[in-house]
C-alpha cells in the first residue's frame, strides 16, 4: 500500500520544514514540496507536525516481579504505545535464576509470537545469573542475534541484583562484542539494610518505599557503574535517572568524554515523593524504582535534558494493577510490585510541558523520544528519522488537539493512570508503522501482528 502525507511540518532532530512524504512498501520513497504522485491513501497533514515514530527503549511487558506479572502483554502494551505515538519498543528479556541466556531469549520470542505486537519490538538481554545459568560465551553470542544491549540490576538484592563481579565481567564482554551496557543504578546492599530496619520499626506504608531508597544510593551506584565501565572499556547507558545525585556523575562523564549516557522517564519530571503518602493505600500506585523524588529534582532533570546531560526520555512502562497486584503489599511496602504505566502518555506530557512551555525545542523533543533512542540502540537510520529509505514509522501530530488523560481512555490493561486528569494540548492524530496506518482519529485501525521483531545493529553502527 502506498501513502502520501501532504503539507505537514516535517520535524526531525536535524530539520524542520513543510513538505510531502510518499511511502511505498513500508519505506519512505520520496520527500518534497507538492509531490505529484498517486497513492492508495492520502493524509492531509496541513497545520500538523509530521515526526518520526517515537521509540521507547525501556519497557517491561509480561515481566515477572514479586510473585506476579506486569499486566500488559505485547498486544495490549504495544496498542497503548501506538495510541501514544510510539512505533517501536525495546523490551527487557529477563533471565530467570538458573536459566540459560538462549532459553531466556526464546521465552521472550514466544511471548511476541503468542501476543502479537502492533508496533516493532527489539530485546535487551537482562542478565541476572552468570554462575548457575548464563555463560560468558552465550552472552557474547547475543549480538549475533540482533540483541545488542545487556541490562544489569544493581538493586533488588536477593532477587535479580548482580554483584560487581558479574557487572564487570558483562562489561568486559560488551567491550569485546560491541554491545551497550545498561544499568539500573542503586546500591542494593544499602537499600536492603534500610528496608529491613524500616519494617522492623513497623513502617509498612508506601511512603517508606522512597524513604528507604534515598537519592544518594542512586548517585553512588551511578558513579560506580561509570567507573567500572571505564575500566572495562564498555559504553554505558544509565536507565531511569531520577535525581541530582545521579545527574552529577553523568554530567562529569559527558564533560570528560567518557562513554556514559543517561535517560530519565516521564514520571520523574512530574511526580514527586509526596504522591506516595496518599491515604487508603493509593500511594502504592506510585511505587516504582527509583522512587519519586523531592520535587526540586524535576527542574534539574528538565535542564539536563535540554543541555544533553541526559539523552533520552523513556517510560519504564511496567504496569501492575492497583487492585489485586499493588495490594499484595498492603501490609508491607517491600512487597508492592515495583512499576507503573506510561507508554501511552509520554508524547502528550513532553510536548505540552516541554515544547509548549518552552523547556524543549521541537527538534530536541524529537531527538529525545525518537532519534537518540534509535542511535543508542542500533535502529538508526532505519528508524528515528524521516529520510528516503527509512522505515515509514511516522506520526502525524496535531499540536492543537486537546486531550484529557484518563484511565478510561487509555489502552493498557492497567486500572489507573499516573497522570489522571491532566489536560494537555497536542496529541497524535495518525500513526503509521512501516507505512501501515495503525491509529487514526483516535481509532485503532491496525491489527496485532503489524509489529515485527527487529534485529538491532551493534552500538555505534547503523541499521540498514
Amino acid at each position: 500500500m502506498s501513502v502520501l502525507i501532504k503539507g505537514g511540518r516535517i520535524v526531525t532532530a536535524a530539520d524542520d520544514y513543510v513538505g510531502d512524504i510518499f511511502i511505498e512498501d513500508g519505506k519512505v520513497s520520496l520527500i518534497g514540496g507538492s509531490l505529484d504522485v498517486r497513492a492508495d491513501k492520502e493524509i492531509d497533514a496541513g497545520g500538523k507536525y509530521v515526526i518520526p515514530g517515537a521509540i521507547d527503549p525501556h519497557t517491561h511487558m509480561e515481566m515477572p516481579f514479586g510473585g506476579t506479572v506486569s499486566c500488559d502483554d505485547f498486544t495490549s502494551g504495544t496498542t497503548s504505545a501506538a495510541f501514544g505515538g510510539t512505533t517501536a519498543i525495546v523490551d527487557f528479556c529477563l533471565q530467570e535464576p538458573g536459566q540459560s541466556l538462549p532459553d531466556a531469549l526464546a521465552t521472550w520470542h514466544e511471548k511476541i509470537e503468542r501476543a502479537k505486537p502492533l508496533v516493532d519490538v527489539g530485546f535487551h538481554l537482562a542478565v541476572t545469573d552468570l554462575k548457575e545459568g548464563g555463560t560468558l560465551e552465550d552472552l557474547a553470542r547475543a549480538p549475533d542475534e540482533g540483541v545488542t544491549s545487556y541490562k544489569l540490576f544493581m538493586a533488588y538484592k536477593g532477587a535479580i541484583m548482580v554483584d560487581d563481579e558479574t557487572l564487570f565481567r558483562t562489561m568486559q564482554v560488551a567491550s569485546e562484542t560491541g554491545a551497550l551496557i545498561m544499568v539500573h543504578a542503586e546500591n542494593g546492599d544499602a537499600i536492603d539494610v534500610l528496608v529491613k530496619e524500616a519494617l522492623a520499626e513497623g513502617k509498612t506504608e508506601p511512603k517508606w518505599h522512597a524513604a528507604t531508597r534515598p537519592p544518594i544510593t542512586e548517585g553512588e551506584a551511578t558513579n560506580r557503574a561509570i567507573q567500572l565501565a571505564r575500566v572495562a572499556g564498555a559504553p554505558l547507558y544509565v536507565v531511569h535517572v531520577s535525581c541530582d545525585e545521579a545527574v552529577q556523575p553523568i554530567a562529569r562523564a559527558r564533560t570528560s568524554d567518557w562513554q556514559a549516557w543517561g535517560e530519565t522517564c516521564t514520571q520523574y519530571l512530574f511526580i514527586d515523593e509526596t504522591a506516595l503518602d496518599q491515604p487508603d493505600f493509593e500511594g502504592a500506585k506510585y511505587v516504582y524504582t527509583p522512587p519519586p523524588r523531592p520535587k526540586q529534582n524535576q527542574e534539574i532533570l528538565w535542564h539536563a535534558l535540554a543541555t544533553d546531560v541526559l539523552s533520552v526520555v523513556s517510560t519504564d512502562h511496567c504496569p501492575f494493577n492497583w487492585d489485586g497486584q499493588k495490594t499484595l503489599g498492603k501490609d508491607d511496602f517491600s512487597k508492592i510490585p515495583n512499576g507503573g504505566p506510561g507508554i501511552e502518555n509520554r508524547l502528550h506530557m513532553l510536548h505540552h510541558f516541554g515544547v509548549r512551555e518552552g523547556r524543549l525545542s521541537l527538534r530536541r523533543f524529537v531527538e529525545l523520544v525518537s532519534t537518540n533512542p534509535a542511535r543508542f540502540f542500533g535502529l538508526y537510520p532505519r528508524k528515528g528519522t524521516i529520510a528516503v529509505g527509512s522505515d515509514a514509522d511516522i506520526v502525524v501530530f496535531d499540536p492543537e488537539k486537546r486531550h484529557t488523560i484518563s484511565a478510561q481512555t487509555h489502552h493498557s490493561n492497567i486500572d489507573y493512570n499516573l497522570y489522571e486528569g491532566t489536560e494537555v494540548v497536542g496529541a497524535p492524530d495518525v500513526v503509521l508503522v512501516r507505512g501501515q496506518v495503525v491509529v487514526e482519529n483516535d481509532e485503532l485501525v491496525g491489527e496485532p501482528g503489524t509489529g515485527q521483531f527487529v534485529k538491532r545493529a551493534r552500538f555505534g553502527e547503523e541499521l540498514r
